[in-house]
């Protein structure tokens, strides 16, 4: 794609609508090899973040009426596998199948598959539909790790200062700021699995709205622009080179763990971000370079590929911290 190309069908861009986070615990609780079926009802369904969770009372395996929590995945992923909101109600019929918890005095539950009372199977696969590819940086994408371990730690190998060893040696996931139902700003915002839109407002603004976040991220080719006031979202300002979108981003407000899990970033924070489209326009990788001389001594590069998936409205939900105390708990 040349950047007169580009420039063109970028400037065409149409305003699409509005925005919309969470936790990831490795759930080690879970045992992959111990996977039980259970029949029981329904008590609660909770379509929110960070997960999705249905409680049930059913026997255990000594005859005993117990109530379950069965975790499932993000309200983006369930409804990616035909899941709903109404897909189960308080006093519907279950029978689940999935991985136990590790400890047999905890009633806690992964999900392989779910029945309806009536019959309906609801499993953990993803229902694939067309994917329309891009020509400029548009619609909706998600991270693909590509077989990578998902980040769920601080990376071992940056150079931190002296100011942050101690934060990384005393690092636990349980500290995560989204279980408070607080989002991070880039670049950890766009490390999370939860989709992100991006979308032309303007000829002279881009929008990226995160999926389940209420804030969008305004970007602007507009260098004169006048930053507002500090926050974890930044200034961001873009300009092309050649097929390459280039995002820097600077006027940080201090955001725990706004880099990275685990990696806490102060009002220092420098992002420079550099999008490139592959040849199908079916995915976008991005280099994320990030300067914070508080918590790192040199530079970082963090680098990830996004696909894209079908157009659909983005999904909003409620953060409780109900939930998120679920989820906790479930990776205890």
């Amino acid at each position: 794609m040349n950047t007169k190309r580009f420039w063109t069908v970028f400037c065409g861009w149409a305003f699409l609508g509005a925005p919309q986070a969470y936790a990831h615990h490795s759930h080690a609780n879970l045992d992959r090899e111990d996977i039980r079926r259970h029949t029981g009802v329904v008590t609660e369904y909770s379509w929110t973040m960070p997960h999705v969770y249905i409680k049930a009372m059913a026997p255990n395996q000594h005859g005993e009426v117990v109530e379950y929590s069965i975790e499932l995945l993000h309200p983006p992923g369930m409804a990616q596998r035909g899941w709903s909101r109404d897909s189960f109600r308080p006093g519907d019929r279950i029978t689940w199948e999935g991985p136990a918890d590790r400890d047999p005095n905890r009633y806690y539950s992964g999900l392989q598959w779910a029945e309806t009372g009536s019959g309906e199977r609801l499993s953990m696969a993803r229902t694939e539909l067309p994917t329309e590819p891009s020509t400029d940086f548009t619609g909706i994408w998600v991270r693909s790790l590509g077989g990578a371990r998902p980040d769920y730690e601080p990376p071992a190998d940056w150079p931190y200062t002296d100011f942050a060893m101690p934060l990384i040696a005393n690092f636990n996931e349980d500290q995560n700021p989204q279980l408070d139902c607080q989002n991070p700003g880039p670049p950890k915002s766009t490390l999370l699995p939860y989709p992100i839109r991006i979308h032309r407002l303007d000829e002279q603004t881009i929008v990226m709205d995160y999926e389940l976040r209420e804030d969008p991220r305004i970007i602007t080719f507009d260098a004169t622009r006048e930053p507002g006031e500090p926050s974890k979202l930044g200034h961001s300002v873009a300009r092309l080179d050649g097929d390459t979108l280039v995002i820097e981003t600077t006027n940080f407000a201090a955001d725990r763990w706004g880099t990275h899990t685990g990696v806490d970033s102060s009002e220092q924070k420098h992002l420079v971000e550099r999008l490139t489209l592959e040849p199908d326009g079916l995915a976008i990788n991005i280099e994320m370079t990030v300067t914070d001389p508080v918590y790192l001594e040199a530079p970082v590069v963090i680098n990830r590929r996004y696909v894209k998936m079908p157009d659909r409205d983005l999904i909003v939900v409620e953060c409780t911290r109900a939930s998120a105390r679920l989820f906790l708990e479930g990776g205890l």
